[in-house]
């Protein structure tokens, strides 16, 4: 028998709104938070927006989001069996779902200097 897990993640844009959808993923021992994200994808809803560049080698900080309201790697947070609540980073501008606009703010004055 399969079990399966509860994930609620936030979801929308700045823009147009954000809500809270939940997911039933299976549950697998070891499995990555970042794991049932891209089950998720893959299996229930292409659309969903995350961010990730490289797979447990907690280098790269591209997957960072709220987990169960903590700032965490999704690919090295242990997907917990009773569930987990999923939310783009906090004061970051939410570009769609768990994609937030990561870019420190020298770097988007740069940005926005050479568009001048």
């Amino acid at each position: 028998m399969t079990t399966n897990v509860t994930i609620s993640i936030t979801r929308g844009t700045e823009e147009n709104g954000l809500y809270q959808q939940d997911f039933t993923v299976p549950f697998i021992e070891g499995m990555s938070v970042l794991d049932a994200l891209l089950w998720i994808r893959a299996n229930e809803d292409p659309t969903l927006a995350v961010r990730y560049s490289c797979i447990n080698a907690n280098a790269c900080k591209e997957c960072s989001v709220m987990i169960n309201g903590q700032v965490e790697y999704a690919c090295t947070a242990k997907l917990p069996i009773k569930g987990v609540k999923v939310e783009p980073l906090e004061n970051k501008t939410v570009i769609r779902d768990l994609v937030t606009d990561i870019l420190p703010s020298k770097e988007h004055l740069s940005t926005l200097m050479k568009q001048r």
